[in-house]
Protein backbone atom coordinates (compact mmCIF):
# COMPACT_ATOMS: atom_id res chain seq x y z
CA UNK A 1 0.00 0.00 0.00
CA UNK A 2 1.52 3.61 -1.01
CA UNK A 3 0.13 6.86 1.45
CA UNK A 4 0.86 9.80 0.14
CA UNK A 5 3.37 12.13 1.98
CA UNK A 6 0.93 14.84 4.42
CA UNK A 7 -1.89 11.93 4.51
CA UNK A 8 -1.90 11.58 7.93
CA UNK A 9 -0.66 14.31 10.14
CA UNK A 10 0.63 14.94 13.62
CA UNK A 11 1.00 11.05 14.27
CA UNK A 12 3.40 8.46 12.83
CA UNK A 13 0.91 6.64 9.60
CA UNK A 14 2.97 3.28 10.22
CA UNK A 15 1.10 3.46 13.53
CA UNK A 16 -2.01 3.88 12.05
CA UNK A 17 -1.43 1.62 9.24
CA UNK A 18 -0.46 -1.32 11.31
CA UNK A 19 -3.31 -0.93 13.99
CA UNK A 20 -6.26 0.24 11.84
CA UNK A 21 -5.67 -1.55 8.49
CA UNK A 22 -3.42 -4.24 9.49
CA UNK A 23 -0.66 -3.93 6.70
CA UNK A 24 2.54 -5.59 7.83
CA UNK A 25 4.19 -3.16 5.43
CA UNK A 26 3.84 0.10 3.89
CA UNK A 27 4.67 2.80 1.38
CA UNK A 28 4.51 6.92 1.71
CA UNK A 29 6.57 7.74 -1.22
CA UNK A 30 4.31 9.92 -3.75
CA UNK A 31 6.30 7.60 -6.74
CA UNK A 32 4.89 4.65 -8.23
CA UNK A 33 6.82 2.59 -11.13
CA UNK A 34 4.23 4.18 -14.05
CA UNK A 35 5.96 7.66 -12.36
CA UNK A 36 9.24 6.79 -12.27
CA UNK A 37 9.38 6.66 -15.77
CA UNK A 38 8.23 9.86 -16.49
CA UNK A 39 11.65 11.40 -15.18
CA UNK A 40 14.18 9.66 -17.03
CA UNK A 41 16.65 12.27 -15.72
CA UNK A 42 15.68 11.76 -12.14
CA UNK A 43 14.68 8.13 -12.20
CA UNK A 44 17.67 7.22 -10.00
CA UNK A 45 17.50 9.96 -7.01
CA UNK A 46 13.32 8.77 -7.33
CA UNK A 47 13.70 5.64 -7.10
CA UNK A 48 16.28 5.49 -4.02
CA UNK A 49 13.66 7.79 -2.30
CA UNK A 50 10.95 5.54 -3.20
CA UNK A 51 12.32 3.04 -1.85
CA UNK A 52 13.29 5.14 1.45
CA UNK A 53 9.59 5.46 2.38
CA UNK A 54 9.36 2.17 2.93
CA UNK A 55 8.30 1.08 6.62
CA UNK A 56 11.28 -0.28 8.31
CA UNK A 57 10.78 -3.86 8.63
CA UNK A 58 10.97 -3.73 4.32
CA UNK A 59 13.75 -1.46 4.29
CA UNK A 60 16.32 -3.72 5.69
CA UNK A 61 15.51 -6.20 2.76
CA UNK A 62 16.76 -3.49 0.18
CA UNK A 63 20.00 -2.85 2.44
CA UNK A 64 20.60 -6.96 1.99
CA UNK A 65 20.56 -6.68 -1.68
CA UNK A 66 22.94 -3.27 -1.37
CA UNK A 67 20.06 -1.86 -3.65
CA UNK A 68 21.56 1.51 -3.41
CA UNK A 69 24.82 0.45 -4.89
CA UNK A 70 22.76 -1.53 -7.42
CA UNK A 71 21.25 1.37 -8.35
CA UNK A 72 24.12 3.44 -8.89
CA UNK A 73 26.04 1.16 -10.84
CA UNK A 74 22.72 0.44 -13.20
CA UNK A 75 22.65 4.60 -13.58
CA UNK A 76 26.57 4.57 -14.38
CA UNK A 77 26.31 2.26 -17.35
CA UNK A 78 23.01 3.87 -18.34
CA UNK A 79 20.84 0.74 -17.67
CA UNK A 80 18.44 1.63 -14.74
CA UNK A 81 16.01 3.55 -17.24
CA UNK A 82 15.76 0.78 -19.04
CA UNK A 83 14.84 -1.99 -16.30
CA UNK A 84 12.78 0.42 -14.11
CA UNK A 85 10.98 0.65 -17.64
CA UNK A 86 10.39 -2.85 -18.01
CA UNK A 87 9.10 -3.76 -14.36
CA UNK A 88 6.48 -1.12 -15.21
CA UNK A 89 5.55 -2.75 -18.24
CA UNK A 90 4.61 -5.80 -15.96
CA UNK A 91 1.49 -6.06 -14.09
CA UNK A 92 2.27 -7.42 -10.54
CA UNK A 93 -1.09 -6.22 -9.42
CA UNK A 94 -2.25 -9.45 -6.45
CA UNK A 95 -5.34 -9.31 -8.51
CA UNK A 96 -3.26 -10.66 -11.95
CA UNK A 97 -0.78 -12.62 -9.76
CA UNK A 98 -1.40 -14.36 -6.62
CA UNK A 99 0.82 -14.72 -4.08
CA UNK A 100 1.24 -18.41 -4.50
CA UNK A 101 2.17 -18.02 -8.38
CA UNK A 102 4.04 -15.27 -7.05
CA UNK A 103 6.04 -17.54 -4.95
CA UNK A 104 6.44 -19.53 -7.72
CA UNK A 105 7.99 -17.02 -9.89
CA UNK A 106 10.16 -16.27 -6.75
CA UNK A 107 11.46 -19.68 -6.34
CA UNK A 108 12.28 -20.29 -10.21
CA UNK A 109 14.59 -16.67 -9.84
CA UNK A 110 16.23 -18.07 -6.60
CA UNK A 111 16.85 -22.18 -8.76
CA UNK A 112 18.24 -19.98 -11.59
CA UNK A 113 20.69 -17.65 -9.32
CA UNK A 114 21.64 -20.94 -7.65
CA UNK A 115 22.84 -22.61 -10.40
CA UNK A 116 24.56 -20.00 -12.03
CA UNK A 117 26.83 -19.53 -9.02
CA UNK A 118 27.03 -22.96 -8.13
CA UNK A 119 30.53 -22.54 -6.66
CA UNK A 120 29.28 -21.25 -3.78
CA UNK A 121 25.18 -22.21 -4.59
CA UNK A 122 25.70 -24.93 -1.37
CA UNK A 123 26.20 -21.52 0.94
CA UNK A 124 22.43 -20.45 0.30
CA UNK A 125 21.09 -23.14 -1.33
CA UNK A 126 19.78 -27.04 -0.68
CA UNK A 127 18.63 -28.73 -3.44
CA UNK A 128 14.95 -28.63 -4.03
CA UNK A 129 14.37 -32.78 -3.85
CA UNK A 130 16.56 -33.05 -0.78
CA UNK A 131 14.13 -30.64 1.03
CA UNK A 132 10.71 -32.39 -0.55
CA UNK A 133 12.38 -35.79 1.34
CA UNK A 134 12.52 -33.82 4.64
CA UNK A 135 9.17 -32.44 4.42
CA UNK A 136 7.65 -35.38 3.59
CA UNK A 137 9.71 -37.21 6.77
CA UNK A 138 8.75 -34.56 8.81
CA UNK A 139 4.61 -34.83 7.86
CA UNK A 140 4.94 -38.66 7.78
CA UNK A 141 2.54 -40.16 9.63
CA UNK A 142 1.05 -36.96 10.81
CA UNK A 143 -2.11 -37.05 8.48
CA UNK A 144 -4.91 -36.65 11.21
CA UNK A 145 -3.24 -33.46 13.13
CA UNK A 146 -2.49 -31.65 9.85
CA UNK A 147 -5.27 -31.98 7.89
CA UNK A 148 -8.02 -30.84 10.06
CA UNK A 149 -9.48 -27.31 9.09
CA UNK A 150 -7.71 -24.35 10.10
CA UNK A 151 -4.85 -26.39 11.85
CA UNK A 152 -2.08 -23.58 12.80
CA UNK A 153 1.59 -24.73 12.93
CA UNK A 154 4.39 -22.93 13.59
CA UNK A 155 7.65 -23.95 11.42
CA UNK A 156 11.36 -22.68 12.08
CA UNK A 157 14.65 -22.60 10.33
CA UNK A 158 17.94 -21.24 12.18
CA UNK A 159 19.92 -21.10 9.25
CA UNK A 160 16.99 -20.57 6.51
CA UNK A 161 19.33 -19.12 4.26
CA UNK A 162 16.87 -17.84 0.94
CA UNK A 163 13.87 -19.60 2.64
CA UNK A 164 14.25 -23.10 0.44
CA UNK A 165 13.10 -25.46 2.91
CA UNK A 166 10.85 -23.37 4.87
CA UNK A 167 9.13 -22.52 1.37
CA UNK A 168 8.98 -25.82 0.71
CA UNK A 169 7.55 -26.80 3.96
CA UNK A 170 4.80 -24.27 3.62
CA UNK A 171 3.68 -25.28 -0.11
CA UNK A 172 3.39 -29.02 1.19
CA UNK A 173 1.23 -27.98 4.05
CA UNK A 174 -0.90 -26.09 1.62
CA UNK A 175 -1.29 -28.78 -0.69
CA UNK A 176 -2.38 -31.22 2.03
CA UNK A 177 -4.64 -28.85 3.83
CA UNK A 178 -5.84 -25.61 1.91
CA UNK A 179 -7.46 -24.34 5.25
CA UNK A 180 -4.07 -25.02 7.26
CA UNK A 181 -2.29 -21.80 8.78
CA UNK A 182 1.66 -22.53 8.43
CA UNK A 183 3.12 -19.59 10.28
CA UNK A 184 6.87 -18.87 9.09
CA UNK A 185 9.92 -18.56 11.31
CA UNK A 186 13.77 -18.06 10.22
CA UNK A 187 17.23 -16.83 10.91
CA UNK A 188 20.05 -15.96 8.78
CA UNK A 189 23.67 -14.29 8.83
CA UNK A 190 24.14 -13.68 5.32
CA UNK A 191 22.53 -10.38 4.55
CA UNK A 192 21.54 -10.95 1.18
CA UNK A 193 19.92 -14.44 1.74
CA UNK A 194 18.34 -12.78 4.73
CA UNK A 195 16.90 -10.21 2.61
CA UNK A 196 15.57 -13.50 -0.39
CA UNK A 197 14.45 -15.12 2.35
CA UNK A 198 12.37 -12.27 3.94
CA UNK A 199 11.20 -11.27 0.05
CA UNK A 200 9.93 -14.59 -0.33
CA UNK A 201 7.82 -14.33 2.95
CA UNK A 202 6.51 -11.30 2.19
CA UNK A 203 5.37 -13.25 -1.15
CA UNK A 204 3.67 -15.59 1.12
CA UNK A 205 1.70 -13.34 3.34
CA UNK A 206 3.96 -14.02 6.38
CA UNK A 207 4.96 -11.88 9.30
CA UNK A 208 7.98 -9.95 7.90
CA UNK A 209 8.98 -9.99 11.03
CA UNK A 210 9.51 -13.79 11.48
CA UNK A 211 12.68 -13.86 10.15
CA UNK A 212 15.79 -12.59 11.83
CA UNK A 213 19.14 -11.22 11.04
CA UNK A 214 21.73 -12.59 12.84
CA UNK A 215 24.31 -15.46 13.72
CA UNK A 216 22.10 -17.98 15.63
CA UNK A 217 24.98 -19.45 18.04
CA UNK A 218 25.74 -15.88 19.22
CA UNK A 219 22.20 -14.07 18.88
CA UNK A 220 19.47 -16.33 19.19
CA UNK A 221 16.90 -14.11 17.02
CA UNK A 222 13.50 -16.25 18.93
CA UNK A 223 14.67 -16.43 22.47
CA UNK A 224 11.95 -18.13 24.48
CA UNK A 225 10.12 -19.80 21.63
CA UNK A 226 9.19 -23.15 21.02
CA UNK A 227 7.65 -24.56 17.48
CA UNK A 228 6.13 -27.15 15.67
CA UNK A 229 7.99 -28.58 13.00
CA UNK A 230 12.25 -27.42 13.10
CA UNK A 231 14.24 -28.24 9.51
CA UNK A 232 17.88 -27.04 8.25
CA UNK A 233 20.69 -27.52 6.49
CA UNK A 234 23.19 -25.57 8.39
CA UNK A 235 26.63 -24.99 7.75
CA UNK A 236 28.52 -28.43 8.00
CA UNK A 237 32.49 -28.81 8.33
CA UNK A 238 32.57 -24.86 9.03
CA UNK A 239 34.69 -23.61 12.24
CA UNK A 240 32.83 -21.86 15.23
CA UNK A 241 36.08 -20.08 16.51
CA UNK A 242 34.38 -16.82 15.99
CA UNK A 243 31.53 -17.76 18.22
CA UNK A 244 33.67 -19.75 20.66
CA UNK A 245 33.54 -17.64 23.68
CA UNK A 246 30.26 -16.64 23.18
CA UNK A 247 29.21 -20.55 23.37
CA UNK A 248 31.77 -21.69 25.65
CA UNK A 249 30.34 -19.43 27.87
CA UNK A 250 26.25 -20.14 27.55
CA UNK A 251 27.91 -23.85 28.17
CA UNK A 252 29.60 -22.92 31.23
CA UNK A 253 27.28 -20.80 32.78
CA UNK A 254 23.50 -22.02 31.96
CA UNK A 255 24.49 -25.76 31.62
CA UNK A 256 21.51 -27.84 30.62
CA UNK A 257 19.49 -24.30 31.03
CA UNK A 258 20.83 -23.44 27.75
CA UNK A 259 21.16 -24.38 24.35
CA UNK A 260 24.80 -26.11 25.13
CA UNK A 261 24.41 -28.41 28.02
CA UNK A 262 25.06 -31.83 26.76
CA UNK A 263 28.72 -30.76 25.56
CA UNK A 264 30.63 -28.83 22.75
CA UNK A 265 32.04 -30.43 19.68
CA UNK A 266 35.54 -29.84 18.05
CA UNK A 267 36.02 -26.19 16.97
CA UNK A 268 36.48 -27.18 13.42
CA UNK A 269 32.36 -28.50 12.95
CA UNK A 270 29.42 -26.38 14.60
CA UNK A 271 27.02 -28.41 12.97
CA UNK A 272 26.10 -30.26 16.19
CA UNK A 273 25.94 -26.59 17.93
CA UNK A 274 22.82 -26.14 15.66
CA UNK A 275 21.42 -29.26 16.51
CA UNK A 276 21.16 -28.51 20.12
CA UNK A 277 19.92 -25.22 19.47
CA UNK A 278 16.96 -26.81 17.34
CA UNK A 279 16.29 -29.68 20.18
CA UNK A 280 15.83 -26.18 22.59
CA UNK A 281 13.41 -24.93 20.77
CA UNK A 282 11.03 -28.44 20.65
CA UNK A 283 7.44 -27.94 22.31
CA UNK A 284 7.68 -29.79 25.49
CA UNK A 285 5.73 -32.89 26.32
CA UNK A 286 2.57 -32.34 28.64
CA UNK A 287 1.02 -35.31 29.70
CA UNK A 288 1.63 -37.24 26.55
CA UNK A 289 0.48 -34.22 24.34
CA UNK A 290 2.71 -31.79 22.05
CA UNK A 291 6.08 -32.23 20.92
CA UNK A 292 8.16 -31.26 17.82
CA UNK A 293 9.85 -33.01 14.96
CA UNK A 294 13.12 -31.80 13.58
CA UNK A 295 14.63 -33.14 10.27
CA UNK A 296 18.52 -31.40 9.35
CA UNK A 297 21.40 -32.84 6.94
CA UNK A 298 24.30 -33.40 8.32
CA UNK A 299 27.87 -35.15 7.25
CA UNK A 300 29.22 -37.62 8.60
CA UNK A 301 31.35 -35.89 11.35
CA UNK A 302 28.44 -35.54 13.79
CA UNK A 303 27.85 -39.38 13.37
CA UNK A 304 31.41 -40.52 13.48
CA UNK A 305 33.73 -37.67 15.20
CA UNK A 306 35.03 -38.01 19.01
CA UNK A 307 35.29 -41.44 21.08
CA UNK A 308 33.78 -41.99 23.99
CA UNK A 309 34.27 -38.66 26.50
CA UNK A 310 34.41 -36.38 23.58
CA UNK A 311 32.09 -33.66 23.29
CA UNK A 312 30.80 -35.33 19.94
CA UNK A 313 29.92 -38.79 21.98
CA UNK A 314 28.47 -36.89 24.86
CA UNK A 315 25.87 -35.18 22.30
CA UNK A 316 24.84 -38.19 20.66
CA UNK A 317 24.74 -40.33 24.36
CA UNK A 318 22.65 -37.26 25.40
CA UNK A 319 20.53 -37.50 22.51
CA UNK A 320 19.89 -41.08 22.43
CA UNK A 321 19.22 -41.27 26.21
CA UNK A 322 16.35 -38.91 26.18
CA UNK A 323 14.91 -40.94 22.69
CA UNK A 324 14.68 -37.96 20.63
CA UNK A 325 16.50 -39.46 17.72
CA UNK A 326 14.18 -41.24 15.53
CA UNK A 327 15.65 -41.91 12.11
CA UNK A 328 18.76 -41.49 9.93
CA UNK A 329 18.77 -41.53 6.26
CA UNK A 330 21.81 -41.66 4.10
CA UNK A 331 21.71 -39.64 1.28
CA UNK A 332 23.75 -40.85 -2.21
CA UNK A 333 27.08 -38.75 -2.64
CA UNK A 334 27.26 -35.75 -5.18
CA UNK A 335 23.73 -34.43 -3.97
CA UNK A 336 24.79 -31.05 -3.19
CA UNK A 337 26.93 -28.00 -5.28
CA UNK A 338 29.82 -27.50 -3.81
CA UNK A 339 30.50 -31.12 -2.02
CA UNK A 340 30.24 -34.58 -3.06
CA UNK A 341 31.05 -36.36 0.62
CA UNK A 342 28.44 -38.08 2.18
CA UNK A 343 25.75 -36.40 3.96
CA UNK A 344 22.33 -37.80 5.99
CA UNK A 345 19.16 -36.54 7.17
CA UNK A 346 18.42 -37.04 10.69
CA UNK A 347 14.99 -37.32 12.05
CA UNK A 348 14.31 -36.21 15.91
CA UNK A 349 11.14 -36.84 17.79
CA UNK A 350 10.20 -35.66 21.38
CA UNK A 351 7.20 -37.25 21.59
CA UNK A 352 7.63 -40.75 19.75
CA UNK A 353 4.59 -42.75 18.75
CA UNK A 354 4.60 -45.86 20.86
CA UNK A 355 5.75 -48.56 18.83
CA UNK A 356 8.79 -46.19 18.29
CA UNK A 357 9.92 -45.04 21.63
CA UNK A 358 13.51 -46.67 22.66
CA UNK A 359 13.97 -47.63 18.77
CA UNK A 360 16.38 -45.78 16.14
CA UNK A 361 15.26 -46.89 12.57
CA UNK A 362 18.53 -46.41 9.69
CA UNK A 363 17.61 -46.15 6.08
CA UNK A 364 20.41 -46.35 3.28
CA UNK A 365 19.28 -44.74 0.69
CA UNK A 366 22.70 -44.26 -0.76
CA UNK A 367 21.96 -46.01 -4.15
CA UNK A 368 18.52 -44.51 -4.61
CA UNK A 369 19.10 -41.77 -7.04
CA UNK A 370 19.27 -41.03 -10.66
CA UNK A 371 22.10 -39.24 -12.78
CA UNK A 372 21.96 -35.84 -13.64
CA UNK A 373 22.39 -35.00 -17.48
CA UNK A 374 24.28 -32.50 -16.46
CA UNK A 375 26.44 -31.64 -13.27
CA UNK A 376 26.21 -28.65 -11.48
CA UNK A 377 29.33 -27.35 -9.54
CA UNK A 378 29.92 -30.85 -7.53
CA UNK A 379 25.94 -32.55 -7.59
CA UNK A 380 25.91 -35.12 -10.47
CA UNK A 381 23.20 -37.20 -8.87
CA UNK A 382 19.48 -36.16 -7.76
CA UNK A 383 17.08 -37.63 -5.96
CA UNK A 384 13.75 -39.23 -8.31
CA UNK A 385 10.05 -38.84 -7.39
CA UNK A 386 9.99 -42.73 -6.73
CA UNK A 387 13.03 -42.86 -4.68
CA UNK A 388 11.60 -40.03 -2.33
CA UNK A 389 8.42 -42.19 -2.33
CA UNK A 390 10.14 -45.44 -1.52
CA UNK A 391 12.15 -43.58 1.55
CA UNK A 392 9.14 -42.31 3.01
CA UNK A 393 7.41 -45.71 2.64
CA UNK A 394 10.41 -47.33 4.33
CA UNK A 395 10.15 -44.90 7.41
CA UNK A 396 6.09 -45.26 7.35
CA UNK A 397 6.77 -49.10 7.67
CA UNK A 398 8.86 -48.79 10.22
CA UNK A 399 10.51 -52.23 9.41
CA UNK A 400 13.34 -54.43 8.63
CA UNK A 401 13.86 -54.54 4.92
CA UNK A 402 16.79 -56.88 3.94
CA UNK A 403 19.19 -55.59 1.18
CA UNK A 404 20.92 -58.23 -1.74
CA UNK A 405 24.21 -60.04 -2.14
CA UNK A 406 25.17 -56.70 -4.16
CA UNK A 407 23.76 -54.07 -1.51
CA UNK A 408 23.31 -53.84 2.24
CA UNK A 409 20.23 -54.12 4.31
CA UNK A 410 18.03 -50.99 2.83
CA UNK A 411 16.12 -50.17 6.35
CA UNK A 412 16.95 -51.57 10.33
CA UNK A 413 14.85 -50.98 13.35
CA UNK A 414 17.33 -50.57 16.35
CA UNK A 415 17.19 -50.26 20.03
CA UNK A 416 18.58 -46.86 21.12
CA UNK A 417 21.04 -48.74 23.52
CA UNK A 418 23.14 -50.34 21.01
CA UNK A 419 24.36 -47.09 19.84
CA UNK A 420 26.03 -47.20 23.15
CA UNK A 421 30.05 -47.56 23.79
CA UNK A 422 32.59 -47.68 25.77
CA UNK A 423 36.77 -46.91 25.87
CA UNK A 424 38.49 -49.15 28.00
CA UNK A 425 42.24 -49.20 28.46
CA UNK A 426 43.08 -52.29 29.33
CA UNK A 427 46.60 -52.50 31.13
CA UNK A 428 48.98 -55.91 31.50
CA UNK A 429 52.34 -56.72 31.59
CA UNK A 430 54.58 -56.80 29.01
CA UNK A 431 55.37 -60.30 27.36
CA UNK A 432 58.17 -60.87 25.14
CA UNK A 433 59.62 -64.23 23.93
CA UNK A 434 63.11 -65.07 24.62
CA UNK A 435 64.66 -67.63 22.95
CA UNK A 436 68.89 -68.20 23.51
CA UNK A 437 70.92 -69.72 20.77
CA UNK A 438 74.36 -69.64 19.55
CA UNK A 439 74.36 -66.23 17.20
CA UNK A 440 71.94 -64.80 19.61
CA UNK A 441 74.57 -65.45 22.58
CA UNK A 442 77.61 -64.48 20.98
CA UNK A 443 76.11 -61.03 19.48
CA UNK A 444 74.65 -60.42 23.29
CA UNK A 445 78.28 -60.81 24.03
CA UNK A 446 79.79 -58.97 21.23
CA UNK A 447 77.46 -56.31 22.52
CA UNK A 448 78.28 -56.19 26.32
CA UNK A 449 81.73 -55.91 25.15
CA UNK A 450 81.22 -52.69 23.29
CA UNK A 451 79.47 -51.50 25.67
CA UNK A 452 81.85 -52.28 28.70
CA UNK A 453 84.75 -50.17 26.15
CA UNK A 454 82.46 -47.34 25.40
CA UNK A 455 81.92 -47.23 28.96
CA UNK A 456 85.76 -47.43 29.74
CA UNK A 457 86.63 -44.18 27.28
CA UNK A 458 83.75 -42.55 29.02
CA UNK A 459 86.25 -42.95 32.17
CA UNK A 460 89.20 -42.31 30.59
CA UNK A 461 87.26 -38.76 29.17
CA UNK A 462 86.41 -38.16 32.92
CA UNK A 463 90.09 -38.68 34.32
CA UNK A 464 91.33 -36.66 32.10
CA UNK A 465 89.26 -33.54 32.24
CA UNK A 466 89.98 -34.28 36.15
CA UNK A 467 93.58 -33.71 35.80
CA UNK A 468 93.23 -31.26 33.37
Amino acid sequence: MCIKPGAIHGIDPGVVLKSKFGLPFFNTSRWTFASLTADPEGVADNIVDYIARFSPNIRDVFDGFRMNDLIADLQKSERLYLIVKEFAAVDLHPQVVTGHDMGYIFEELIRKFAESNNAQAGDHFTPREVIALMVDLLFANADDELTKPGTVRTIYDPAAGTGGMLSTAYDHLIDMNPSARPVLYGQEINARSYAMCKSDMIIKGQDVDNVYLGDTLVDDGHSGRKFDFLLSNPPFGVEWKTQQKAVTDEHEQRGHAGRFGPGLPRVSDGSLLFLMHLISKMQPVRNGEGGSRLAIVLNGSPLFTGGAGSGESNIRQWIIENDYLDAIVALPTDMFYNTGISTYIWLLDNNKPADRKGKVQLINAAEMYGKMRKSLGSKRKELRAEDIRKIVELYANFDYEPGDTETPSISKVMEGQEFGYQTITVERPLQLSFHVHKESSELILALKALRCVKDLGQILVGHAADAA
